[in-house]
C-alpha cells in the first residue's frame, strides 16, 4: 500500500537512529527533487528525479512503487503545506485585509500553487487527496467569506477567483529561482491592489465554479 504521509502527521517523541534519520533525508530530498523536476516538466521520468536527488534509482523504487505513487505523495504534501498556511490565517485575528495579504503571499512562498497549475491533469488523485483538497477548499472558504464581510474585497469576487489569481501568479517563471519569487510577489501585488479596490467596475463574465476548478484533474481515462 502506497504511504501518503502528508495526509495523516504522525508525531514521535523518540529520536530516529542514525538509518532511519538518512532515510527520512532521503526522503525529503526525493520529495523536493520531485517537485523541482515535476513543476519543470510533468511528463518527465521517475529517473529525473533520482538523478535531482543524487540517489539510485532502486533507492527511490524502494519508497514508491512507481511514478504515480510518488505524484500522489507530492501532492498530498503540498495540499498539506496549503491547509497549515490557510489554518494559521484563520488563526490571526489582526486587520482582516492585511491578513488576506499576508496568506497570499505566503502561499507564494510555499509554491503550492505550481503543483496544482503543472500536475493538474496528469494523473488520478486517490480518494485522500480529494478529501484533503475539499478540507483545503472548505478552508479557503471561510477566510475568503471572513474578509468580504470585512468590506474590503470588491463584491463581485468569489473563492474560485482567488484560488486562480494565485494560481496566474505561480506561472511567472525566469531561470534565477530568486528573481522568480521577486517577480511573483510583484504581480501579486497588482492582483491585490484589484480586489481590493472595491470601486472597480463589475468584471466581465461568471466567476469560475468549484466544478470547473475540480475537473481540471481528470485525466484522459477518467
Amino acid at each position: 500500500m502506497v504511504r501518503s504521509t502528508a495526509i495523516v502527521n504522525l508525531v514521535t517523541t523518540a529520536p530516529l537512529s542514525g538509518r532511519r534519520a538518512e532515510a527520512a533525508r532521503n526522503d525529503d530530498r526525493i520529495l523536493e527533487s520531485a517537485r523541482a523536476v515535476f513543476i519543470a516538466d510533468p511528463s518527465a521520468p521517475i529517473s529525473a528525479v533520482a538523478k535531482h536527488a543524487g540517489v539510485g534509482i532502486s533507492a527511490l523504487y524502494r519508497r514508491y512503487e512507481s511514478k504515480e505513487a510518488l505524484l500522489h505523495e507530492l501532492a498530498a504534501t503540498s495540499l498539506n503545506r496549503y491547509i497549515e498556511t490557510v489554518e494559521a490565517a484563520l488563526a490571526d485575528e489582526g486587520d482582516p485585509w492585511q491578513v488576506f495579504v499576508d496568506f497570499t503571499h505566503r502561499v507564494i512562498d510555499t509554491d503550492t500553487q505550481s503543483l496544482a497549475q503543472r500536475l493538474a491533469g496528469t494523473f488520478t488523485p486517490t480518494p485522500e487527496l480529494y478529501e484533503a483538497a475539499q478540507r483545503g477548499q472548505d478552508l479557503n472558504i471561510v477566510l475568503f467569506d471572513r474578509t468580504m464581510n470585512a468590506g474590503v474585497l470588491r463584491s463581485d469576487l468569489t473563492v474560485g477567483d482567488m484560488g486562480l489569481m494565485l494560481e496566474m501568479v505561480m506561472t511567472v517563471r525566469v531561470s534565477d529561482r530568486d528573481r522568480t519569487q521577486q517577480l511573483r510577489h510583484r504581480y501579486l501585488d497588482l492582483l491585490l491592489d484589484a480586489m481590493h479596490n472595491t470601486d472597480a467596475a463589475r468584471l466581465p463574465g461568471p466567476p469560475p465554479t468549484w466544478a470547473e476548478l475540480a475537473e481540471r484533474w481528470q485525466t484522459d481515462t477518467d
